[in-house]
C-alpha cells in the first residue's frame, strides 16, 4: 500500500543512501527534511528530487512549527530519522549543538508526531539510534545485544542514548508506535571526509599524513551503508512494534587495520609499489573518552527479518577509493572553509 513517509536527515550521508533505495523499492510518496548543515549535501541526492515522489523541505526537526505544518499537510504515515549531530569530535568541542539536535530534535518531533497520529494503525516512528550507546566492549566479552547496558562516553553517544530513553518512554507512556534500531560505524559512497575511512582515502589519495588516534588499536564493527539501509527497510516491513534491533555486519578491524587496507588500495588504483602510501599514516594524541571497541551481534535481525549483509569490507575499500576518486570535485567542495579549520584543529598541533 503506497503510504507517505517523513525522512529526516535525507540529505546526510545514511538518510541520503537510503532515500535512494526507498525510493528504488517501494512507491511511497517521501517527504525529506534537513536543515542542510555541514554534513548535510543536496548534490548526495540531487537526481532524486527530480522525481515526483520527493519533496524536499530545508528544515531542522527542533522547529516545532515547521513540523506541524508538515504533519497538517501530508498524511504522514512512517517517520525514519536520521536527523542527528553524528561526531564524536565535533561532540568533544560543541556538546550544545548535539543536545539541541539530538535530544532536543528528537522530542520535538515524538510530540509532532503524538500530536497528529490520533490512530496508530498503520504508522510508525523508526529512530536511528548507534551501538555507540552501549560504550566499551572489552577485548574478549561477547557482542552488544538488545541486552546490553548503556554505559554512553562522549557527549554524542550520552545524546543518543538520551534520544533512545525518549522514543521507549512515548511508546510506553503514550502508545506511539516506535521502533529504535542501533548500528555499527557506517562506510560506503557520499560519507563526509571527517570520519575515519573518507578521510584516510582523501589523503591517500592526494599523498597527505594520515591521522591516527592513539595506538590506532580501537576496534570497530563496520557495515555497508547499502546492507545498513536494507536492513531498514527490512525493518520498516516485517519489524515489531515497540522492539530494538541491532545492525552490524560482524566485521571487526582496528583502525590501523583499516588505515593500512586503504594504503594498499590506494597503491594498486594508483599502480605504484605497495607499501609507498604506508609512509603517510601518523599517531596523534587520543581524544578523550575514545571507547576501545565496539561489536554488534545481529542475529535477532537475521533470525526474525531474515537480513544479512552482503558487503565485505575487504572486497569494498578498493572500489571506495575508486569511488572517492572520481568524486574527488565533490570532496573538495565540502572539504573548503569551516571544515579545514576544524581539521587542523584536530589533528594538526598534536602528533604524536
Amino acid at each position: 500500500m503506497k503510504r507517505t513517509a517523513l525522512i529526516t536527515g535525507g540529505a546526510g550521508f545514511i538518510g541520503g543512501n537510503f532515500l535512494r533505495l526507498v525510493h528504488e523499492h517501494t512507491d511511497d510518496q517521501l517527504i525529506v527534511v534537513d536543515s542542510l548543515t555541514y554534513a548535510g549535501n543536496l548534490s548526495r541526492i540531487t537526481e532524486l528530487l527530480k522525481s515526483s515522489r520527493i519533496t524536499f523541505i530545508k528544515g531542522d526537526i527542533v522547529d516545532t512549527k515547521l513540523l506541524a505544518e508538515l504533519f497538517q499537510k501530508y498524511n504522514i504515515s512512517v517517520i525514519v530519522n536520521f536527523a542527528a549531530e553524528s561526531h564524536v569530535d565535533r561532540s568533544i568541542l560543541n556538546p550544545g549543538t548535539f543536545i539541541k539536535s539530538n535530544i532536543e530534535g528528537v522530542y520535538s518531533l515524538l510530540e509532532a508526531a503524538r500530536k497528529s497520529w490520533l490512530s496508530t494503525e498503520g504508522r510508525l516512528f523508526l529512530h536511528i539510534s548507534s551501538d555507540e550507546v552501549f560504550g566499551s566492549l572489552p577485548a574478549q566479552a561477547s557482542s552488544f545485544t538488545v541486552e546490553s547496558r548503556y554505559q554512553p562516553s562522549s557527549p554524542y553517544s550520552a545524546c543518543k542514548a538520551a534520544a533512545d530513553h525518549l522514543v521507549r518512554a512515548w511508546h510506553a507512556t503514550y502508545g506511539l508506535p516506535v521502533i529504535i534500531s542501533s548500528c555499527s560505524n557506517n562506510y560506503g559512497p557520499w560519507q563526509f571526509p571527517e570520519k575515519l575511512i573518507p578521510l584516510t582515502i582523501l589523503n591517500a589519495l592526494e599523498g597527505k599524513e594520515i591521522p591516527i588516534y592513539g595506538d590506532g588499536l580501537q576496534i570497530r564493527d563496520w557495515i555497508h551503508v547499502e546492507d545498513h539501509c536494507r536492513a531498514l527497510l527490512k525493518i520498516i516491513q516485517r519489524g515489531k512494534i515497540g522492539e530494538t534491533y541491532l545492525v552490524g555486519a560482524q566485521q571487526e578491524y582496528t583502525n590501523g587495520d583499516i588505515v593500512h587496507k586503504i594504503c594498499n588500495a590506494v597503491d594498486d588504483f594508483k599502480s605504484i609499489p605497495r607499501g609507498t602510501t604506508q609512509k603517510l599514516p601518523i599517531f596523534v594524541d587520543d581524544r578523550p573518552g575514545h571507547d576501545r571497541r565496539y561489536a554488534i551481534d545481529n542475529s535477532k535481525l537475521s533470525k526474525e527479518l531474515s537480513w544479512m549483509p552482503y558487503h565485505r569490507l575487504e572486497t569494498n575499500l578498493p572500489l571506495l577509493v575508486e569511488w572517492y576518486a572520481r568524486h574527488h570535485a565533490w570532496a573538495d567542495e565540502i572539504r573548503s572553509g569551516d571544515y579545514m579549520k576544524y581539521y587542523e584543529r584536530q589533528y594538526g598541533a598534536n602528533k604524536i
